[in-house]
Order: C-alpha cells, then structure tokens, then sequence
C-alpha cells in the first residue's frame, strides 16, 4: 500500500523545538523506531543491505530515510546498539544467561575491546547516514540500549536481581563499568557524528505496567548517576537529549528530570493516560507520543484518524513541546491502513492551522 504526501519538505527544526519545550511552527511526527519488514509492507517492496560496501550501506539508507521523509517526518531514528556488540549476549531477548554471573565473569570480560568492536560494527552505517540525509533532516538516537539494558543483557534480569543481593559490590561495579563504557562511547558519537543528528536519544525501559523494574532507590544510587554521565557529554556539546524508557515510571520521573533530560518518549493508556504526562511534566520538558498501540492495531482506520484529530489537536494546544506519534514504536504487526489513518491525522491537523 503506497500513499503520498505531496508538497512536505522536512525540517528537522520542528522536531528541535519539542526538545526546548516550545511549540513547533508545524506539528511534528515521531517514532522511537518503524521497524523494517513495516517498512516493506507500506512500500510493497524489500528493502534490504545487499553487501558490505559503503556503496551498499548508503543506497539501503537512501531507501530507509526516503521512507520516513515520504511518510512527512522531520528526522528519523538510529541508534548503533551497544548490547550487540557484547560477547555473548542475548539474555535481554532471549530468555537466558548473561556472560557475567561473578566476580571473574566482571574481571575477565573483554571491556577494553567493546569500543573498538562497537565503532568497526557502526561506523559504516553513521557514515552512509550522513551521505544519504536529505536536505532539512537528520537522525534521532545515538548509541542504542540503555545502562539498565545493558546490566540485563551482561547478566540477565532474575540473575540481576539475586547478584543485588548476594554480591553488593560486584552489583554496584557493574553498573559503574556500564557507565563508563557509555560515556566512551558516547563521548566519541557525539564528537564525531553531531552533524548528522538533531538530538541525542538514549532508550532504557526501567517500568512495566505497574512499578519501576527495580526498586526506585536502587534505580536512583546505580542507574541515574549513570544517565548523567551521558547526559552531560551530550549537553556539552550544546545538543538535547531525550530519555525513551517504557513503564510505570512516574516513582523516579522527578530525580530524571532532575538530570537535566529535555523530553521524554513512550506512553501507555493502561499506565497513565497522555494527558496525565501533559499535567505533570509539561512545564519542564518536551513530550513525545500520545496514541496507545492498542488503538493503532484494534481500532478501525476511521476510528484511529478521528481519535487522532481530536486528541492529537488537544495535546497540540496544550502542551508546550509536543511531537506525535504512537506510544512506542511500529512494529511489524501493526495494521498499515491504521499507522496511515494517524500520518493522514495529523497532516489534517497541520492543514487546518496553515489556512
């Protein structure tokens, strides 16, 4: 299914304006990531990395941010996720062991090396980035995973849990090794790659639908000060930073703020409904998202392009920085007739304020 969008030119400005918490000139789309076999459903085609070339990198990024562009976003999203890059990884996603489990786990991994692995996996595509953006856009993202995601991909979440209980120390060194490796790299993305991006964004799911993950004092004495460690490389660099972190998080939301973020992404209605983010937070920081992916994947076409318009022109005029999108992301089962009825919204909504 293909549709287009004549006449839009991007402007990353209008997704900028979000993170500064002021009202953007046009209400901007965002995501926190499309998901490729999405993509190729809505383009009818494969997009796929068909060698190791940088010529190949730059064509499949060509296609990638042509989509976006197409689809009337501002700027897209990349992060080079960290966790892949671990030796041995997998139990964030799949359900087993991390290479760390004790102390000589910690002392023997190869930390030293993860850098090094980290920019000869990524640096081929941050490059194809820069070559394949077109005029009035940029990136959003940066290093991907988070500090949290990062101790569960090392250990695992159950093993996380026990090692906070029978090995205080190596439990707060870990999370201290996490930290440093992120300000490293972080340090260098954003010396090298800032032109090619908008903002900086770090995703870290500390909730679920009731609680934080961990304990809220737990995720304030070894998890924040990590955040700040990133937060500060980014702000010395005079570029904003976004915290995308799904859950129930309402219990540390005050000491994140505290850290200096400019916005937040990610909402669910089952938590909290968009407006409840509005009421608390829209005074200190830009917001992103608004729409549940339940009503994007149960709801009909019609029902989702008018509970945007209506909603979407509601968090429009109330909050102070506001970019929309869904709650999360698009994943690949998400119906494309239903992520057009909500593109088709708010380009209702951007020309109602234009005449």
């Amino acid at each position: 299914m293909k549709k287009k969008y004549p006449g839009f030119t991007p402007d990353y400005n209008n997704v900028l304006d979000v993170l500064y918490n002021r009202k953007p000139k046009r209400l901007p789309l965002y995501e926190h990531h499309i998901d490729l076999p999405f993509i190729n459903k809505c383009v009818d085609q494969e997009i796929v990395l068909k060698g190791t070339s940088q010529k190949d990198y730059n064509e499949y990024y060509k296609q990638l941010i042509g989509f976006w562009k197409d689809h009337t976003y501002d700027a897209f999203d990349y992060e080079a996720g960290v966790c892949e890059i671990f030796p041995g990884h997998g139990a964030i996603v799949g359900g087993m062991l991390g290479p760390i489990q004790t102390r000589e786990d910690f002392e023997n991994y190869p930390w030293d090396k993860l850098p090094e692995m980290f920019w000869e996996r990524y640096t081929p595509h941050l490059e194809a980035i820069r070559h394949a953006l077109p005029a009035g856009m940029k990136a959003y993202g940066g290093c991907g995973y988070g500090i949290f995601e990062a101790s569960q991909d090392l250990v695992g979440f159950e093993s996380l849990c026990i090692m906070q209980c029978m090995d205080p120390d190596l439990f707060t060194d870990l999370f201290n090794k996490i930290g440093d490796l992120f300000q490293t790299l972080w340090t260098k993305m954003v010396a090298d790659y800032s032109d090619i991006f908008v903002f900086f964004r770090m995703g870290d799911d500390l909730g679920h639908k009731t609680s934080t993950m961990l304990e809220p004092d737990t995720i304030k004495t070894h998890i924040l000060p990590q955040y700040k460690k990133v937060i500060d490389v980014v702000h010395a660099s005079g570029k904003k930073f976004l915290l995308h972190s799904c859950g129930c998080i309402f219990d540390v939301m005050d000491d994140i703020i505290a850290l200096g973020i400019d916005a937040k992404h990610s909402n669910e209605d089952q938590i909290a409904p968009f407006s409840r983010w509005i009421e608390l937070y829209n005074e200190r920081i830009g917001l992103f998202g608004g729409f549940d992916l339940n009503l994007l994947v149960l709801e009909t076409p019609e029902t989702v392009y008018n509970t945007v318009l209506e909603q979407g022109t509601l968090y429009r005029n109330t909050a102070k920085g506001y970019g929309l999108g869904s709650g999360n992301s698009i994943p690949g089962y998400i119906p494309v007739k239903g992520f057009y009825a909500m593109i088709d919204a708010v380009n209702e909504i951007r020309r109602r304020e234009e005449s």
